[in-house]
Formats: structure tokens, C-alpha cells, sequence
């Protein structure tokens, strides 16, 4: 780009504050700390004419950046006798800066960053801040990086501005009057632009999952990375979906052009989807200019889990590395880490446990890029630890989703080792049950882990606007099963079992749950937020080993019958069986069970025989 001329500077709008870079650098004194803007705002002009300069007064700098994207970490320029960065996120280049001792970490909650600079607890002598070309009214905006500049502007005594005139103008706390910086300088540089990825098909599966347990209405924090890339189009579908993230991308881009979003059940900022950085393509940047649908406000708000749990159903969706059995999650570190710190993770928890309906959710693929499994017995060994397990609800990978809310150790064992890969899951049960973990007698198909009819997942919402979501059974859903039993009736255990049984101890209800999807398949029934829901029903089928028929049986909770959950079910499992080959069905019903022989009657041609009490049925599918 041309340098500027004298003369170009005297024909300007901005008087006299508008310099040429050096003058600028000309006020820097030797020991003085320089608050830059972050992200994509980072002042590359005026960094890279600091980086460069020789003058006497550039001398032990201390530079503070929020987040590090650009030259101020990777120029190798910078040296303890010059300069000396300090950053309060690990993760991107900054990680190997700051393990080689060239960078100074602060850890601390992003929420808190505005009023440590505010306050003077990090003290800021001057300010280097990106900023778009002031409207008529002599505003400008600092456009798509919104932490902590305003504060640093209040505290510094020296304030200078690069103007960009390729960063958007943006709406929220963004506007400040070109009076309060001391000089201005034109930038050289484009913004930091982010090319977007395709994401391999393990993040599309992961993505998918995701998206199965959010429900209309909830209000997300996203971020950047394949999963996000991945899961916009999964939410496309979604409705009322609200918007309070850190990072605005060109995913969340396209999912709100999708009209998914409206953010209309937010209860703060409503209508509006919050952010404090956007980062990505000029075409995302095009299209947050002047869009009064986005807001930007400093982290102190985007980060406030005070603030964020007003939000109903907040979903706080967080990347992470690895898992172990009891909910200890490893973070990423390095360039893999674009937004997730243990502070970051923190705030999100806590704002999802405040918010009504919320959840915080981990996802990840089941193995690492060396085929190791990234579900582990213990993660002690490993950096980067969120570490309170007790805000670790949802776990995610490409085979599931695991729910630990609520969940005992052994319960979260289990549902983990589940959504770990198949070829992964026979080892894990190994260890847990030489942990004392699991059962000594815990019981482990190995054969049926590649079986799991993981396809078979859908809703439906019968009388009184009962919603309940049907999928194949689960070894994790033991409990689960268990307190079905004894919810009901004797009655209603001696119609389905055909004998007076009181007790269902754990040596019982595992082999019920434990299914050989190769001649077995089991459907539940849940109601209750998605990921979370409590068994109301099942039904299951046993194929006969002489003929393509069936053997079929149900159970419904008592408080749910009369709805038409067995009648939905049994259609349901009629066209899976027969997409397996299956012709028919057969099933034993006591003649006294009227609402049984119901079900069976209105749904196709039926053989019965009659003996002891006991139909004897053959139900014969249509061609």
C-alpha cells in the first residue's frame, strides 16, 4: 500500500490528530505498558512499525493483548529487552510463546478482564486501538473486537487510533467520539481475515448429534472450529434459537440467515444476538456491517454468567481434547485451541446451571488423529483440565450422546464407554471393572458395539401435548429401566412377564439391557430436555430362530397409558422389522389384557389361539 505523503495528511478531516506511525511511536517512553486490540481489531499497522522501529524510547515495552490471532505473538521480533507481551489466553500461536518464557499468560475469567484494566489493577499507559473512519457525528466504532478497549481508552494517557476503513461498523457498546484519541493513523494493513474449513465427516456425525438435543427456544455460545463450522446446517431447522457467544463466525452467519434465529426467547438483549469478536471472511465482515440484529458488547457482558443465565435453555457448546470416565474434561492447548480456556469453560458451566433448561455440553470425536481413544479411565496426566466434573452434563462424540447430570460414577462410566469407538469399549469396560468402577459382573457384548441402531432416533407429540422421543436401548439405561419397573402395578408386571416378580436387582436388569442387536431390537421411550430424558416406555422384539417372525412385548408407565405410546411404538418397530427382513410378529397376551389385544387388533391381520387364559398371536405384516 502507498505511504502516506505529508501533504495527503493535511487534506484530511481529522485535523491534527491524524499522524504518520512513527509520530505516533514518538510518545512512548521506555517502561511504559501498551494495551493493543484484539482478534481480527488488532492495530497491524502500528504494530508493525513498534516491531520494527529502532528509536531510542522503544525500549522495555510491556504490550497487553486479550486475545492473540496476529503479528504480536508470531513475530519473532519480540524479546525481553524490547518488549515483553503478556495475554490472558493459551491457545492459538500464543501457546508456544508463552511456553518458551518469550510470553507472560495471566489466567483469570474473561468476564473480570474489563474491570481488572478498568479498575488499574493491570495498568495501561497507553492504548493501540482499530477503529473504522468517524460518522458525520464524529463517532467512530470499534467494530468486530469488543473486551476491554473501552476501559484501557479511559485509563491510558496516551490513546491512538488505526483507522480501518475495512472493518464493518457494528452496533452495541461500539461507538466512542474521535475526541478521546490523542492521534490517528491510517492503516496499511487489512483486517485479519479467517478462510473457512470444510470439516471432515467425524465433526458432521459429532455436529448431528448435537443437534438432536437442542431444542427450539435455546439460546447458544459458539465459537470457531470444525464442530461449529459443522453444526450450523444441523440447526437450520431449529426455531426461536437465541444468540450469547463469544465469537461471531460465518457459521452463525449462514444459521441466522437460515431464520433459525431470532433470539426472541432471550430475556436479556432480546431480538439480538450478543458477541464481543467476530472472526472470519470479508464476506462475514460485509455482512455485519451496519446490521442492528447483531450487538457486540465488552466480555464483562458476553462473559457475565450472570447476565448469560437469565437466558432460558442456554447451551453452553464446548471442544474439547479428551474425557475421562468420571467427567474430568482436557481442553485443547496450542494452535487446536481458538476460545476455550478453564476460565472461558467457568463462566460458561455457571451461566448454564443459572439458566432454566440450560446445559453445558462437551464434544469430541471418540479417537484422536493416531486412532487413540480420547474416552479414558483417568486424564491426571494431561494439561489443560477443566476439572469440575460436577459441571459436565452432556458429553458428545460421532457415536452418541452421553448424559452425565445427575449420574453416578459408574453410571457415567457407562454411558462414556458408550459413545467411545466400538473397537475402544471391550478395554475401557476392562479397565472400569479392575478400577471397581463397573460391576465385577458387569455384562459386555462385544459384538453388538458395532450394532447399535443409532439411526433410530425420532419424536412424536401424542394427547395433552405429550412429547416423547423414541431410540434403541442403551446398557447405560439400566437404572433408568429399573425404576420403571417399580413404577408399576402389579398388574401391569404380571401382564408383561407372566409371573409375580417383586424385585429387579442390577443381575436382572443388565442382561434386559444389554441387547445383541443382531436378533434383538429394543425401543425406549423418553420425556423430559433433550439428553436428559426419563424412560416412560418400551417395547422390543426377539427374533425366532426358525422363522422371520418376531416374538414382540411392551410396557408403558402407568401414568402414561391411554395416550397411544404402545400403538406408536408398535408401528414403529412393524416398519423397522420389516426393513430387517422381518415378516411378522408373534406375541403371548393374557385374555384380560384388553388394551394389549387393542393395539394389536387395529394394526393388522392377527391368528390368535386361545389357551390357559393366554392369546397365542401371529400377526402377518402386509406386502
Amino acid at each position: 500500500m502507498k505511504e502516506k505523503t505529508e501533504s495527503d495528511l493535511t487534506n484530511n478531516p481529522w485535523g491534527d490528530k491524524l499522524v504518520q506511525p512513527e509520530k505516533a511511536l514518538d510518545m512512548l517512553k521506555p517502561g511504559m505498558t501498551v494495551y493493543l486490540s484484539t482478534g481480527v481489531a488488532e492495530p497491524r499497522t502500528l504494530l508493525k512499525h513498534l516491531i520494527c522501529s529502532d528509536r531510542y524510547n522503544i525500549s522495555d515495552l510491556e504490550l497487553i493483548q486479550i486475545f492473540s490471532f496476529g503479528e504480536a505473538i508470531s513475530t519473532r521480533e519480540i524479546s525481553s529487552q524490547k518488549y515483553r507481551l503478556k495475554t490472558f489466553f493459551k491457545g492459538w500461536i500464543a501457546d508456544e510463546a508463552i511456553s518458551s518464557g518469550r510470553v507472560d499468560l495471566i489466567p483469570g475469567f474473561f468476564s473480570q478482564i474489563p474491570h481488572l484494566i478498568g479498575s488499574g489493577q493491570i495498568s495501561i499507559d497507553a492504548a493501540f486501538i482499530q477503529i473504522t473512519p468517524p460518522n458525520a457525528a464524529g463517532y467512530c466504532c470499534l467494530g468486530i473486537s469488543m473486551d476491554a478497549a473501552r476501559q484501557a481508552i479511559k485509563r491510558a494517557d496516551l490513546v491512538v487510533g488505526e483507522i480501518n476503513d475495512q472493518i464493518p461498523h457494528t452496533f452495541g457498546d461500539t461507538f466512542i467520539p474521535i475526541s478521546d484519541f490523542d492521534y490517528v493513523v491510517q492503516s496499511e494493513e487489512p483486517p485479519i481475515y479467517f478462510d473457512r474449513i470444510k470439516p471432515a465427516e467425524v465433526f458432521d456425525q459429532i455436529a448431528a448429534n448435537i443437534a438432536s438435543i437442542v431444542e427450539d427456544g435455546s439460546c447458544l455460545a459458539y465459537s470457531i472450529g470444525p464442530i461449529f463450522e459443522a453444526l450450523s446446517k444441523h440447526l437450520m431447522s431449529k426455531r426461536d434459537l437465541g444468540i450469547q457467544t463469544p465469537f461471531f463466525t460465518d457459521a452463525l452467519m449462514e444459521l441466522c440467515k437460515s431464520g433459525a434465529v431470532n433470539n426472541r426467547n432471550k430475556k436479556v438483549f432480546r431480538g439480538k444476538s450478543l458477541a464481543s469478536y467476530a472472526l472470519g471472511t470479508p464476506e462475514l465482515m460485509k455482512w455485519l456491517d451496519n446490521n442492528p440484529m447483531v450487538e457486540f458488547q465488552s466480555t464483562e457482558v458476553t462473559f457475565n454468567p450472570l447476565t448469560i443465565g437469565q437466558n432460558p435453555k442456554f447451551l453452553a457448546l464446548i471442544p474439547c481434547r479428551k474425557v475421562d470416565m468420571t467427567g474430568r474434561i482436557v481442553l485443547f492447548s496450542g494452535k487446536a485451541n481458538t476460545g476455550a480456556t478453564p476460565g472461558e469453560v467457568a463462566n460458561l458451566a455457571t451461566a448454564a446451571r443459572i439458566s432454566r433448561g440450560g446445559m453445558t455440553i462437551f464434544a469430541l470425536p471418540s479417537r484422536n488423529t493416531k486412532g487413540e481413544s480420547n474416552i479414558l479411565y483417568s486424564v491426571e496426566n494431561h494439561d489443560e483440565q477443566f476439572s469440575i466434573k460436577e459441571a459436565v452434563d452432556i458429553v458428545v462424540t460421532e457415536f452418541g450422546v452421553a448424559n452425565l447430570f445427575g449420574r453416578s460414577i459408574r453410571e457415567r462410566a457407562q454411558a462414556l464407554i458408550e459413545v467411545a469407538h466400538p473397537d475402544d469399549r471391550k478395554k475401557l469396560v476392562e479397565i472400569a471393572k479392575e478400577k471397581k468402577v463397573l460391576y465385577q459382573d458387569q455384562i459386555f457384548l462385544a459384538e453388538s458395539s458395532h450394532l447399535y441402531q443409532s439411526e433410530i432416533r425420532e419424536s412424536h407429540t401424542f394427547k395433552n401435548n405429550l412429547e416423547v422421543r423414541f431410540r434403541a436401548i442403551r446398557p447405560s439405561d439400566e437404572e433408568q429401566m429399573r425404576r420403571l419397573f417399580y413404577r408399576f402395578s402389579d398388574e401391569s408386571v404380571y401382564y408383561r412377564y407372566f409371573t409375580r416378580i417383586k424385585s429387579m436387582p442390577h443381575s436382572k436388569m443388565q442382561t434386559y439391557v444389554n441387547v445383541d442387536y443382531s436378533h434383538v431390537l429394543s425401543i425406549v421411550g423418553l420425556i423430559g430436555p433433550a439428553g436428559k430424558g426419563q424412560i416412560i416406555a418400551e417395547a422390543r422384539y426377539v427374533k425366532h430362530k426358525d422363522k422371520p417372525f418376531g416374538d414382540i412385548a411392551f410396557v408403558v408407565d402407568e401414568e402414561y397409558k391411554g395416550a397411544g405410546i404402545a400403538t406408536y411404538m408398535y408401528r414403529l418397530l412393524t416398519r423397522l422389522a420389516k426393513e430387517r427382513g422381518l415378516q411378522g410378529f408373534t406375541a403371548n397376551v393374557l385374555a384380560r389384557n384388553t388394551a394389549m389385544m387393542k393395539v394389536f387388533e387395529k394394526e393388522g391381520k392377527i391368528k390368535a389361539k386361545m389357551e390357559g387364559g393366554e392369546y397365542e398371536l401371529t400377526i402377518i405384516f402386509d406386502k
